[in-house]
């Protein structure tokens, strides 16, 4: 007889994927397969293992891609199966999450579950509004109501009198398509039509939208606005606090979208650090980092490390290959221990750093010219140099040393192939002016993302591009682009912050 598996029921928070819990986290990672709504985030599907299966059972309000009850078999079946089954579903299971019905099947099967609870919209997705749900001098209680419940019912399941002036705070979630029933409602029981009210559409994501208006003039005001769902409408005098309290909004970046092009592996950088200012992200990478076309080279070099009395690298992606294939000769950090390092870019140096390297010299600005400068006095004429880069880069720093009277080996570690991911959704949104500014990194980003888009490059001549320093400026020129950012720090940090300087003045 097969063992039977487990079902771990698991809330995955409003929206923000950050606001998943480390729980919740565990648990996708050792799932078989993971069964998913509409509303969960689907960079939260990025801790799930590879080779797990994925199942997209969502629901919008109009459309079932599976009913409940054939929901709540397909868990049992496939944990009967013995595997380990992860539901995730937006919010919290518990609240209007159906969760209850899905674990009593699984209770009635003898399947092992257990329930890993979300941070539910009712309560967070006010918050990143700036609006309390409480607040000791405004609001002892709330409550959190379904905006969902048929009007056309003979007897309404929510007690709307006691609601009306019963309760300080009142929390409709998905109440949208219900609204002008849900205000009459509680006006006719006595809530004032003065009442303070929002509504926050698609709360804690970089697209939040917050309408804020009174009870008596809610279903006018979303109309005017053509505010849809997904939405929660939230009544009470707690919503006049968002003008002291709102802070996700105001956030030098919200509203703004930007597409970042930089190699899947290296996006999640840039990206966190836009969406913590408050943008919206559309990764887009141009490029792939991939291993050289012939190891030789490096091997060769690695067998004689010995002999070079400097070694410099150009990149974090230098770094994290050459090591890995240091490694993969069983050797580490102290086949280095008779050379000297260079690394151009705090972020090379603090890669080389996690490997147990401390850099001999890293040159105030970014720049092979930089290090060329910086370099040289520290040489002296047949010394030799291991130069481990990019298969295809610029030869600024290999030509001024060897013309010094260096030996200098160039040494391809890695190579980046063109990958232009999510094409078409980069296009759909450049058609529909969606995008408020591209971001590049490298020239080959640049280049590859140009190669890609075709007689569609077309589309980037009134986006703002904002690229990393001089050199990638450069190569936008050469494409017949004119960069609208530099960063003036050739790092993430300085990028960002050059972004959020150029919008600041434009605003």
């Amino acid at each position: 007889m097969a063992a039977k598996g487990k079902v771990y029921l698991i809330g995955a928070g409003p929206g923000d994927p950050g606001l998943l819990t480390l729980k919740g986290r565990d648990c996708l990672a050792k799932a078989d397969v993971v069964v998913y709504d509409r509303l969960a985030d689907p960079r939260i599907l990025g801790w799930v293992r590879d080779d797990a299966e994925r199942i997209y059972v969502g629901k919008a309000s109009c459309h079932h891609t599976m009913k409940q009850e054939d929901i709540c078999r397909l868990l049992a079946d496939l944990a009967g199966e013995g595997k380990i089954v992860a539901r995730l579903k937006g919010g919290d299971s518990f609240v209007f999450g159906r969760g209850g019905e899905e674990a009593l099947l699984l209770k009635e099967r003898g399947i092992p579950f257990e329930f890993v609870p979300g941070i539910t919209s009712a309560i967070a997705v006010p918050e990143y509004a700036g609006i309390p749900v409480t607040h000791r001098k405004v609001a002892a209680s709330f409550a959190v109501i379904t905006g969902h419940e048929d009007p056309t019912r003979a007897y309404s399941g929510i007690n709307w009198a006691g609601l009306a002036t019963g309760v300080d705070t009142l929390i409709f979630l998905m109440g949208v398509e219900n609204l002008r029933h849900i205000a009459e409602r509680l006006l006719e029981n006595g809530r004032p039509a003065d009442t303070p009210a929002a509504l926050i559409r698609w709360g804690t994501h970089p697209e939040q939208r917050t309408l804020v208006t009174t009870l008596g003039q809610a279903y006018e005001d979303v109309q005017k606005a053509q505010l849809k769902p997904p939405a929660i409408f939230i009544v009470g005098d707690v919503v006049n606090l968002r003008d002291q309290l709102s802070w996700f909004e105001t956030k030098p970046l919200f509203g703004k979208t930007f597409v970042v092009t930089r190699a899947r592996t290296q996006a999640s950088a840039l990206t966190a650090r836009l969406e913590a200012e408050g943008a919206k992200v559309l990764e887009v990478p141009a490029i792939r980092v991939a291993d050289p076309e012939d190891f030789g080279p490096l091997d060769t070099a690695l067998s004689h490390l010995q002999d070079y009395t400097w070694i410099v690298f150009t990149s974090a992606n230098g770094v994290d290959r050459f090591f890995e294939r240091l490694r993969s000769r069983r050797l580490d950090a102290r086949a280095l221990a008779a050379c000297r390092v260079a690394a151009i870019g705090s972020a090379t140096a603090d890669t080389l750093d996690a490997f147990g390297i401390r850099a001999d010299l890293v040159p105030p600005s970014f720049k092979a010219e930089d290090l060329t400068d910086a370099l040289l006095p520290r040489l002296h004429p047949g010394d030799k140099v291991l130069l481990a880069r990019a298969a295809v880069a610029r030869n600024v720093l290999p030509d001024a040393l060897r013309a010094a009277g260096m030996i200098v080996d160039v040494v391809p570690v890695y190579r980046t192939v063109a990958d232009c991911e999510n094409k078409e959704e980069l296009l759909q949104a450049l058609r529909d002016k969606a995008v408020d500014a591209v971001t590049f990194t490298s020239s080959s980003t640049v280049t590859n993302l140009l190669d890609s888009l075709g007689d569609d490059k077309d589309l980037l001549a009134d986006i703002p591009l904002a690229v990393i320093g001089p050199v990638t400026a450069k190569t936008c020129v050469a494409a017949g682009l004119q960069p609208a950012v530099t960063a003036d720090t050739y790092t993430i940090d300085g990028l960002v912050t050059a972004i959020q300087a150029y919008f600041a003045t434009s605003r």
